[in-house]
């Protein structure tokens, strides 16, 4: 890796104009916080551009980079789609954001005191390395913690929050395990729990988690002597 290594941010892309903006956010919070950093962002989905077209410019500059993925767990999108646009380059991936204790602790801080059973909504796959992570930040709150998808073959946030009910739950908060805003963070305000916690993105943390990916990365690829 050389000193000037790009820093290519991958995230999932939604047609959200908030989401789209808190995720842009984010890039330049990443840049800010290191000056003289190249810091591209592209998408697996949705938007442009995208990470194959990204990763063919810094090649094609003759650049080296590190690719972070801006997801909240290990699935599809890692293993294939960033995997295929980084096949023959050399360019790192680091592990993708999630899970990792900045999410846990601002899931543990906006979850309101006085629950007695939350609903840790995420979009939902079928993908084992995603249901595993999913599993683990479930096993690290505190209570009653029940899963609930957005989208997939998963469990629906508001049917969980419906049978909660009728167990007996008097307040029940959504845990939201999503990046950003967007549709499927939209339609927890409507599944019928009295809270929902804030997109992970808004913690101020999640800029120097994306940091540290990448320094791990150069750490790793120097210690390797490539």
């Amino acid at each position: 890796m050389s000193e000037n290594t790009t820093l290519i941010a991958v995230a999932h892309g939604t047609r959200s104009p908030a989401g789209r903006q808190q995720i842009q956010e984010l890039a330049a919070s990443v840049a800010r916080r290191r000056p003289g950093l190249d810091v591209r962002l592209c998408y697996v989905d949705v938007q442009e551009p995208k990470v194959a077209d990204v990763v063919a410019g810094v090649t094609a500059a003759r650049g080296d980079a590190v690719v972070v993925p801006l997801l909240l767990s290990a699935g599809y999108h890692v293993r294939v789609d960033i995997a295929e646009a980084v096949a023959g380059t050399g360019f790192p991936v680091t592990a993708p954001l999630g899970p990792d204790d900045v999410f846990l602790e601002s899931l543990r801080r906006n979850v309101p005191a006085g629950a007695d059973a939350i609903v840790l909504a995420s979009a939902g796959s079928s993908d084992p390395l995603w249901v595993r992570g999913i599993r683990e930040v479930a096993a690290e709150l505190p209570g009653r913690v029940e899963l609930g998808c957005t989208s997939g073959s998963g469990p629906r946030v508001a049917d969980v929050v419906a049978r909660l009910r009728a167990e007996g739950a008097r307040n029940i908060a959504v845990a939201a395990y999503l990046l950003a805003e967007g549709l499927f963070y939209r339609t927890l305000h409507s599944a019928g729990a009295d809270s929902v916690t804030p997109a992970l993105c808004h913690d101020g943390q999640v800029a120097d988690l994306v940091l540290r990916r990448f320094d791990s990365a150069i750490l790793t690829t120097v210690g390797s002597g490539l």
